[in-house]
Order: structure tokens, then C-alpha cells, then sequence
């Protein structure tokens, strides 16, 4: 560790300050490089240039946002939920299913899934805040988790 300490400072770099072996020092961080990681898309070479790097980047923040549906906002993407479309959304897939569930039966043993707007976003809720949360019928506040390392990339 020493040594690492001393490349570091020598080589001008400000050693973090974060916790070591700890998984989630940075949940917006670990979320958004397993999203990275994951896309067919992810390169497996380095950028050519930082011109090449941005328009990566840039391409991805516009599928992120406009195109990929969150399962912590009920399978609307971040745009229509900004831009207050998620509730239109949710109650046409509600109305859809409670239809589906009229026409046969058989197909649920229980209610259908839970298209209620998501009210309160955090990216690593805590179980019973997380059933509070859904249970809930009447939210006090409403807020949304914003990811500041997807902003949209000047």
C-alpha cells in the first residue's frame, strides 16, 4: 500500500479518500459502470481519440436517457419520466393488464403486476423503506433520484 501511495504522489495523482473493499462507496458510480459494461456496444479497444471517446459517451447518455427502460421507475425510460410522461404510461400498461386479467383469469393467481408510479427513487433502497414505498398509496413528497454522472454531455 506504501508503494502505491508514493507511485501516486509522485506521479501528481491525489490518492482517494474512499473506504477500501467497500462495494457501494459510490452506488451512482458502480451503477452506471455495470450499465457500461454491459452494453453490446461497450469498447474493447481503446479510443482513437478524445473526440471518439465523447462521441461514445454521447451516444450512450442519449440510449441511457431516451431509450432504456428503468425497473426502479417501472419500466419507463429517465426522459419520459422528467418530462412527466411515466404517469400516462403506467396507466395505459395498467389498464392493459387488468383487461388481459379480465379476458383469462387462469394467467394470474394473484393481482398483476404493480404499475403505480414510483414516487420516491433511490438507487439502493432499503427493504422496508422500499415496501413502505410500495404499500404506500398517499405519498407525502415526491422526488426522483437523479444520476449526476448521466447528465447529458455537453
Amino acid at each position: 500500500m506504501l508503494v502505491m501511495l508514493v507511485t501516486l504522489q509522485t506521479l501528481g495523482i491525489m490518492p482517494s479518500l474512499s473506504r477500501p473493499s467497500v462495494s457501494n462507496d459510490n452506488p451512482y458510480s458502480e451503477s452506471l459502470f455495470k450499465t457500461l459494461k454491459y452494453r453490446p456496444e461497450y469498447p474493447l479497444r481503446p479510443f482513437e481519440d478524445l473526440a471518439a471517446a465523447r462521441t461514445w459517451v454521447t451516444t450512450l447518455v442519449q440510449w441511457y436517457n431516451h431509450e432504456h427502460r428503468h425497473s426502479a421507475i417501472r419500466f419507463v425510460t429517465p426522459g419520459q419520466r422528467h418530462a412527466g410522461l411515466d404517469a400516462a404510461l403506467l396507466a395505459i400498461r395498467h389498464d392493459l393488464y387488468e383487461d388481459a386479467r379480465l379476458k383469462n383469469p387462469l394467467r394470474w393467481k394473484r393481482q398483476t403486476r404493480n404499475w403505480r408510479r414510483v414516487m420516491v427513487v433511490h438507487l439502493n433502497p432499503e427493504k422496508a423503506d422500499k415496501k413502505e414505498r410500495e404499500e404506500s398509496d398517499n405519498p407525502i413528497e415526491e422526488r426522483t433520484a437523479v444520476n449526476p454522472l448521466m447528465r447529458q454531455v455537453a
